[in-house]
């Protein structure tokens, strides 16, 4: 992002901060239900000072993100292969995209009672969740970007007598990363989403579990804090993965 635009993007967090401290600081919203940016700076300060409920502010944050990388990692490792398999084989793209198709538009919340039914109440079950919602995200760019290499690309490939194995590694594989960097970001930034739903599962820690009892006992100010907490961190994560792509499929934008 050149200097210019960095400027139009702080301009424009800084116009809706004050216009948020306008109509709170002046009365307009109820401060109960919309604290105040100065409301929210002073509770942020609080829950660093002193964390919540006992638990240090860092030790929920560790708790949402180790739960995010292990659910996220899982997930992507499995799908990543399965998606270029489903790519590359016809056969098999007939035999598991439906599956996936049916899978995708279901709410991760809805399958919190079955992983209970199923696996209890333990960090498992949370990890499992995230997993899921990576994998699905992941698989399906994967496949579309083993789809989306050019015919005449393979072509000019196979006259030349490569084998299958060279024309994967170095035709198929190389055109699909940048479909695959593209569901590693959405897949990170939805299990980050999700972890708040994951800990729905009768989480003792994390942002998710903060939000919920804060919530809960009509801590306002601590669920905004919680909020953009979560808004911020996955924000950095999908910052991180696209200075990965950057690195690794450089080309990918030429």
């Amino acid at each position: 992002m050149s200097w210019r635009l960095f400027r139009l993007s702080a301009l424009s967090v800084l116009c809706v901060l004050a216009l948020w401290a306008i109509v709170t600081e002046g009365g307009w919203i109820d401060r109960r239900f919309l604290p105040s940016p100065t409301d929210i700076a002073v509770q942020a300060a609080v829950l660093v000072g002193q964390g919540y409920i006992g638990t240090p502010l860092h030790s929920h944050l560790l708790a949402s993100l180790a739960r995010t990388f292990v659910g996220f990692a899982v997930g992507a490792s499995i799908a990543v292969p399965l998606g270029l398999a489903i790519g590359y084989s016809e056969r098999l793209h007939a035999l598991i995209t439906p599956f996936l198709a049916a899978l995708r538009p279901i709410p991760v919340i809805a399958y919190i009672p079955l992983v209970i039914l199923w696996f209890g109440i333990g960090e498992f079950s949370k990890i499992l969740l995230i997993s899921l919602t990576s994998f699905l995200y992941v698989t399906v760019n994967a496949a579309a970007g083993v789809r989306s290499v050019s015919a005449d690309l393979i072509r000019a490939a196979q006259s030349l007598g490569v084998s299958e194995r060279q024309l994967f590694m170095h035709v198929i594989l190389p055109e699909s990363l940048p479909y695959i960097f593209a569901g590693l970001r959405i897949g990170a930034a939805v299990s980050w989403a999700v972890v708040v739903a994951a800990e729905l599962v009768a989480a003792q820690s994390g942002l998710g579990y903060m939000i919920m009892d804060a919530a809960t006992f009509f801590r306002i100010p601590v669920v905004y804090v919680g909020i953009m907490l979560i808004g911020l961190i996955g924000f950095a994560i999908e910052r991180v993965i696209a200075a990965l792509e950057r690195r690794f499929v450089h080309w990918g934008n030429r």
